[in-house]
């Protein structure tokens, strides 16, 4: 048996759950571009994310932003199981309402706060409708002065909103804390980093975890030992998987740094999070230059690639030369799995389970794409908001 044939049921099991906002209009901060055939509400969004796990068999799940994706979820579960997918993670939003200007689960304000837990508390109600596990959480929030806000009663305030949110979780559901080290607060940030995250949740119990968007820190952060401590702690919970030149840049997935990418995912490997139950692989990619489908597809695509470069590191070799103190061998051996071209051995194995081996050109070829740029003509398009 080859060192690619001992991997692929490891390749098989592994499943990548694709933002629904991903198919909507996105862009920056100074314009959001519309696009042909962007989809104009969630059934339109589930469609378009199932032809990426039709064409991949990499995206078996489909996350939801509320209230972007308000609608009869029972109808939108039968519609995505009819598409091959099922409802993924449920995202709050408590960033888009004047009421949030200086803060939601932090605010000064009691009724503030309350109708932010409210609003997480509909979230744990959809999520029992959808059959979704996880309640994942960002919270825009901080200040942008020194002294405007009473940094310390912030953080009380908060781990008493999210005490009130965990309660209320059933006993099959997680709390999930994302962190981001700035923006749009630029002074502080109430949750802008790992440890930030691992403090609130360690607080609250074993169902709340902290979720790692590889977009949401600094230039230069080792994320991969971020991704090794959280995973010894026992605390990953996610990944939000993009890719950053300078700050949330949301772009697809290794564009940056593919090398970051497979030392993350070595790390996920070493550490038991390759298709372990307790971490959920997500993509938050939205652009505003590529046609979002193919855009998710090759995101997919970038990660199942990784994964297969790292479960072909030659870990016995690898940790002989630790022990041994050969800091030249230890690297070589790390750099000969990274260099491993796969493409190849990944194209063949696609094709014997009957998946195109191609999956990009085969998208391309389907007329999905022509189809709905020329059918979704009227209506308004779904983006950031809807």
């Amino acid at each position: 048996m080859t060192a690619f044939e001992q991997i692929t049921d490891d390749l098989a099991a592994q499943a990548i759950e694709l933002p629904s906002w991903a198919f909507g209009n996105s862009g920056t901060r100074f314009k959001v571009f519309g696009t042909p055939g962007t989809p104009r509400d969630p059934f339109e969004k589930i469609a378009d994310a199932a032809q990426v796990h039709r064409h991949t068999g990499l995206a078996p799940t489909v996350a939801l932003h509320i209230p972007w994706d308000r609608c009869d979820f029972a109808v939108l579960r039968a519609h995505a199981e009819e598409n091959g997918v099922r409802l993924g993670t449920v995202n709050s939003n408590t960033f888009q309402d004047d009421d949030y200007k200086f803060g939601a689960l932090t605010h000064e304000d009691p009724g503030v706060r309350k109708k932010a837990i409210d609003h997480h508390l509909e979230c744990i109600g959809i999520m029992h409708e959808t059959g979704s596990r996880d309640l994942k959480i960002w919270l825009a929030e901080g200040s942008n002065y020194p002294g405007q806000a009473d940094m310390r009663g912030r953080q009380d305030r908060l781990h008493e909103s999210l005490r009130t949110i965990y309660e209320r979780l059933g006993d099959d559901q997680r709390l999930v804390l994302e962190y981001k080290f700035f923006e749009p607060a630029f002074y502080h940030t109430d949750v802008p980093d790992w440890g930030t995250s691992y403090a609130q949740v360690a607080a609250l119990g074993d169902k709340a975890v902290v979720c790692l968007d590889t977009g949401h820190h600094a230039p230069g952060t080792n994320i991969e030992f971020i991704v090794m401590q959280l995973l010894r702690l026992g605390k990953l919970g996610s990944f939000d998987f993009n890719s950053r030149f300078y700050a949330d840049d949301d772009l697809i997935v290794g564009a940056a740094d593919p090398f970051q990418l497979f030392r993350i995912l070595v790390e996920v490997v070493r550490g038991g999070g390759l298709n372990s139950p307790d971490v959920a692989f997500m993509l938050d990619q939205c652009h505003n230059v590529e046609k979002k489908i193919p855009g998710q597809i090759r995101s997919v695509l970038n990660v199942q690639e990784m994964t297969a470069r790292a479960l072909l590191l030659d870990t016995e070799a690898l940790r002989a030369a630790q022990v041994s103190g050969d800091v030249l061998e230890a690297n070589a051996v790390f750099m000969d799995a990274f260099q491993t071209d796969v493409r190849p051995l990944l194209a063949e194995w696609r094709a014997g389970r009957g998946l195109p081996a191609d999956p990009m050109r085969a998208y391309l070829d389907s007329g999905y794409q022509e189809a709905i740029e020329a059918e979704r003509v009227g209506g308004v398009q779904a983006g950031w908001g809807a």
